[in-house]
């Protein structure tokens, strides 16, 4: 498959030093969420050539393997639910680990990029981004909000839980104690939500959080949507920005093989615009990549999602179309 070329002249970062460097943080994980695969979607993308694809666009690539979470699982032993939550130690452990690792990285000056499993890890990625950059901004594009509480959760999957975490929302749960409310409500913004339970449009609404439904994108156009999310979250453009993409944002006859798709989503060509836009500004300081699961749908629709997955690590990092 070729690649697109990049500009000669390469977006000078506002908080990387140069040369510029990444760390791909490979997380094989599924226990915020019920579906077996989901930690395999990490291993597909590095086969699939991410590493190289990144180092042709100029960056310093550091790729020591995927982090296996074995010894962190065992240690935990039976892992019975809290209240309805599933897996808590699981994956409070492994959210744990990743955020040390991610906030390490950053702190080296490179950009942490984490290739999920499920989007539960955000609660590590975004709390080692912040350990760094405290003053980011969190850009969030999913069909889900992802912020349901212990009291509004209806399935206990944490995968649909961890913008919650971060915000320090609902009752306190010892086995999370770790993860402080490090994320302030104005520093976060939401793109292509489109299945958002009654509980989390509550809580959307009581914490005058920014959402940009698949409305807004057909009402604006995804150009306008992406200038008014960045215009709330980082109007001067001079924070650093986290990218948490999960790839159920986009609709299902693109990216077929993740766990939770929503008819209705962002087309390959908007998902692409919102991740070369966000690396216009200078100011991506870490990306995820979610929910890549390739053990659902036949083998070509997977073959279909990893590749998206990869293209839009590189639209993110620099590639452009011209």
């Amino acid at each position: 498959m070729s690649h697109m070329s990049t500009h000669d002249e390469a977006q000078v970062s506002k908080f990387l030093p140069s040369p510029k460097s990444l760390a791909i943080v490979g997380c094989p994980f599924s226990g915020g969420q019920p579906r077996p695969g989901v930690d395999q979607g990490p291993i597909h993308l590095v086969e699939a050539g991410l590493p190289k694809q990144l180092e042709e666009l100029g960056w310093k690539v550091h790729f020591d393997g995927h982090h296996m979470f074995e010894d962190v699982s065992a240690a935990v032993g039976a892992d019975e639910p809290i209240g309805l939550l599933k897996n808590p130690r699981r994956v409070s452990k492994v959210c744990q680990s990743v955020a040390k690792v991610v906030g390490d990285h950053a702190k080296n000056g490179q950009l942490p990029v984490t290739l999920g499993g499920d989007h539960s890890l955000a609660m590590g990625t975004i709390s080692g981004t912040l350990e760094k950059y405290p003053d980011a901004c969190v850009i969030w594009v999913d069909a889900h909000a992802d912020i349901n509480t212990a009291e509004t959760t209806d399935t206990g999957n944490i995968h649909g839980m961890p913008v919650a975490f971060l915000l320090g929302l609902g009752s306190k749960i010892d086995e999370f104690a770790w993860v402080k409310p490090v994320l302030k409500p104005h520093r976060l913004v939401y793109i292509g939500l489109r299945d958002v339970d009654a509980g989390e449009k509550r809580i959307l609404r009581e914490n005058n959080i920014k959402a940009f439904s698949m409305h807004e994108v057909d009402k604006y156009g995804i150009g306008r949507v992406v200038e008014m999310a960045l215009d709330h979250v980082n109007p001067k453009r001079d924070l650093p920005i986290h990218l948490s993409f999960d790839v159920d944002a986009l609709d299902p006859t693109v990216a077929p093989s993740t766990g939770t798709p929503v008819r209705g989503g962002l087309t390959f060509r908007e998902g692409h615009y919102i991740c070369e836009s966000i690396y216009e500004t200078g100011c991506l300081v870490a990306l995820d990549i979610m929910e890549v699961n390739p053990s659902l749908r036949d083998a070509e629709s997977v073959k279909q999602t990893v590749a998206v997955g990869c293209s839009l690590a590189r639209s993110a990092l620099g590639e452009t179309l011209l």
